[in-house]
């Protein structure tokens, strides 16, 4: 085994165990608050970790814009585009957030300190971006645990501690913003001047558009079943989509480290992250057939063992928009003009026969999630591979070298 490969395998084994925290210390936020709050403070918790989640998105795009821009044109600013980012974020809780407040009868302080994290998450996604772009993916690593600590970490403790909701996302808040100067150590490259052309507020709209698209598809599902399904279904219905979520997100170090090579227009790169994401969900959907009541036992517990039947189905549409989300960084790094339009076609239709067409039934709700992400599919397939016959022919660019770090 060369140095190459171990220092490409290190790298993917950290962006790997970072990923799995920051998804980890979502899960124990909640389940903490569910045994330390009141059933009012716990609904409240849940609702505010909700709405930050979908205003977090910016966070992901700026991050996904700017790895896209450095890997593209090198040291550049990228400083400008961030803060607007910001701005415009922080302005746009500054509205939502007293709606909320009022609408959905919020404790308004919890509320505005929770804000404030997610100010700080958004923040953080200029100097992941820069790491990621530079292929420097175990200081990547290091940072989203960090970002995962400091956005978690303080809720946790003080939840753990009795301290209260309001007190315990203070302490939130607090970690949310101490971690950045963290970060921008992490991305700092002494010597290195940035220079070149600056990152375009459009940009950072596009790859966050992109990023809300594909949450919101993936999700579609999940509320549908809310609205249609009774409680009781709805409620297994939310444990199969666990198994969706896993085969969604189990190959996501692949689109992390393709990200910077496929702003190069490297085909093969591509080709390489469609293998890897594609047999990575079919192991898993194999998995999911031989031991299907097993995968609901341990998503949502014993109770739910007699659905296993149904576990393949929920994680091939996992696996479905595995391969889809690697296609769709694909058009963004290339700088597609509206990447995400598929997404939200399929999403809107989806809705509407669910709506008119498909039976209200768990099955029903399931083969209508997976028939929309193969419909997303076929159609951005179609796209990317309009995009790269259209694409000027010549010599393929020299890949660039993995800076392992």
């Amino acid at each position: 085994m060369t140095k190459a490969s171990t220092g490409i395998g290190v790298a993917g084994l950290a962006v790997t165990a970072a990923g799995v925290l920051t998804n980890l210390l979502g899960y124990v936020v909640p389940l903490i608050g569910a045994r330390r709050l009141s059933a009012a403070d716990l609904s409240a918790l849940a609702t505010i970790l909700a709405i930050t989640a979908i205003a977090g998105v910016a966070g992901t795009g700026l991050q996904i814009a700017v790895a896209v821009h450095r890997a593209r044109h090198g040291p550049s600013s990228v400083a400008r585009s961030a803060l607007l980012t910001v701005l415009v974020i922080a302005g746009a809780l500054a509205v939502a957030l007293p709606i909320a407040v009022v609408v959905l009868r919020l404790p308004a302080l919890a509320t505005v300190l929770a804000g404030i994290s997610t100010v700080g998450v958004v923040a953080a996604g200029r100097w992941l971006g820069e790491m990621q772009g530079d292929q420097r993916f175990v200081p990547l690593a290091i940072g989203l645990s960090a970002l995962a600590g400091g956005r978690y970490g303080g809720v946790m403790i003080g939840l753990a501690a009795g301290l209260g909701l309001t007190t315990a996302l203070l302490l939130g808040a607090a970690t949310a913003v101490l971690v950045l100067p963290v970060l921008h150590l992490l991305a700092r490259r002494p010597g290195v001047v940035a220079g070149g052309q600056p990152l375009a507020a459009r940009a950072v709209l596009t790859a966050g558009g992109a990023t809300l698209g594909m949450l919101v598809v993936s999700y579609a599902d999940l509320i549908l079943a809310r609205r249609f399904l009774p409680f009781d279904a709805s409620g297994a219905y939310a444990v199969g989509t666990v198994l969706t979520k896993g085969a969604l997100w189990a190959p996501q170090v692949v689109t992390i480290m393709a990200l910077p090579r496929l702003a190069q227009a490297d085909r093969r790169t591509l080709r390489v992250a469609l293998a890897l994401v594609a047999a990575c969900g079919v192991l898993l959907v194999s998995g999911a057939a031989v031991a299907g009541g097993l995968a609901f036992r341990l998503a949502g517990g014993p109770g739910y063992t007699s659905l296993g039947r149904w576990a393949p189905i929920f994680a091939a549409t996992g696996a479905v928009y595995g391969v889809l989300f690697v296609l769709i960084n694909a058009q963004v790094a290339a700088g597609a003009r509206w990447p995400a339009a598929p997404l939200w076609v399929c999403a809107s239709g989806f809705a509407l026969a669910a709506w008119l067409v498909l039976p209200h039934t768990l099955p029903g709700i399931a083969y209508g999630a997976l028939g929309t992400a193969v419909a997303a599919l076929a159609i951005t397939s179609v796209l990317v591979g309009l995009r790269l016959r259209a694409s000027v022919t010549g010599p393929r660019p020299e890949h660039a070298t993995l800076s392992i770090e």
